[in-house]
């Protein structure tokens, strides 16, 4: 119950995706470099600057929600500010150990993106344009939010074990369905095209298939990764109709003459759920760890999509400073986490569909 209860939390979160994030756009690509591998629990200083091709717009709906900010816009981080008459003076963010840079002035017109009385600017930016952020897991090495990310990436390995889970049910239950009630030759071929298949490391195999499509991305990970897992279906789901096409309501059917289709369909897989639904849970995890090696190999989920295998390298790159520490740790453990909720999750549905488990 605890791994069902963190797999939803993780859908939840996954749902939800940007409404939840501390950060707007955690996989931006113009993220905040001054703010780059800051410790976890940070705080800093945010201006909102209106992109030039925003000024003048009317806010979305999004942008009303955030109080009439134009929903384009870019954030800049400061050390510092006052207001001078009709210009907004900010002293730039200053890392540790950088250099201190001059003062900037910016008109309040130029913040705000309209004209208007300086004290009624002033009280917009104060409000609107000016706020606090607090970096509760820290900052990534582009300046990214890492709390963010991590939320984020939920929807990356939620998504790939959902995709391969699905194509290898599909393909798995009908290559097994052919093949453990046909029987003879038919069987011989396909449990030799199975044999080959399981003698494939998978990583190795998702990695021909990602290089066979010819690109890279979330979706050729999703395809690659759901076309190795089948095998384990396929086996399961033969070995079950090899001793249920014996059954006497198999028999019954036949001299009743129902179509193969309808038996297969209505009468056999059915009695095949049980086991069908341990090993969705079990290919999920499967996948979920696949994905995770793939980008963190460079050839999964691309940047800047935040892919906990991605995450994991990026920490891995900067194993040796202070930052490498926690940025390498979060996203592990967060692979680790949900991996181990639905091997939890897989267990209790075993033991729940085993019959000679006592009641109770």
């Amino acid at each position: 119950m605890l791994g069902a209860g963190f797999i939803l939390l993780c859908t939840l979160v996954a749902l939800l995706g940007y409404l939840i994030l501390p950060d707007p756009s955690p996989d931006a690509n113009n993220s905040l470099v001054q703010l780059q591998k800051q410790p976890p629990g940070f705080r800093a200083t945010l201006l909102r600057l209106p992109l030039a091709d925003s000024v003048g717009e009317e806010p979305g709906l999004l942008g009303r929600w955030l109080g009439g900010v134009p929903t384009r816009y870019e954030e800049v981080p400061i050390g510092g500010w006052q207001v001078q008459g009709d210009t907004l003076v900010v002293q730039p963010f200053r890392a540790k150990g950088a250099l201190a840079e001059p003062a900037r002035h910016y008109a309040l017109s130029r913040v705000t993106g309209h004209a208007g009385p300086a004290a009624a600017l002033r009280a917009e930016v104060e409000q609107n344009h000016i706020t606090q952020r607090t970096y509760w897991l820290g900052t990534d090495k582009a300046g990214r939010d890492e709390l963010s990310r991590l939320l984020l990436g939920t929807r990356i390995s939620l998504g790939i074990g959902l995709v391969a889970v699905l194509i290898s049910l599909a393909l798995g239950v009908l290559v097994g369905a052919v093949a453990g009630y046909s029987g003879g030759w038919l069987d011989s071929l396909l449990l030799g095209v199975m044999t080959v298949v399981w003698s494939i490391p998978g990583i190795m195999l998702v990695i021909a298939i990602s290089l066979a499509f010819g690109s890279k991305g979330v979706w050729t990970s999703f395809v690659a990764v759901g076309l190795t897992m089948w095998v384990d279906v396929a086996r399961v789901v033969r070995g079950q109709l090899l001793s249920l096409r014996e059954k006497t309501f198999v028999e019954a059917g036949r001299v009743l003459g129902l179509p193969t289709s309808r038996l297969l369909i209505r009468h056999l897989l059915p009695n095949l759920l049980g086991p069908l639904i341990v090993i969705a849970t079990s290919n999920f995890a499967a996948a979920i760890l696949l994905e995770a090696g793939l980008s963190f190999l460079g050839l999964g989920v691309q940047p800047p999509a935040p892919s906990w295998g991605l995450m994991v390298n990026e920490g891995f790159q900067l194993l040796g400073t202070q930052a490498g520490l926690w940025l390498t740790l979060l996203p592990g453990a967060a692979i680790s986490l949900l991996v181990l909720s639905f091997n939890l999750l897989g267990n209790g549905l075993r033991d729940a569909y085993d019959p000679k488990t006592p009641l109770g």
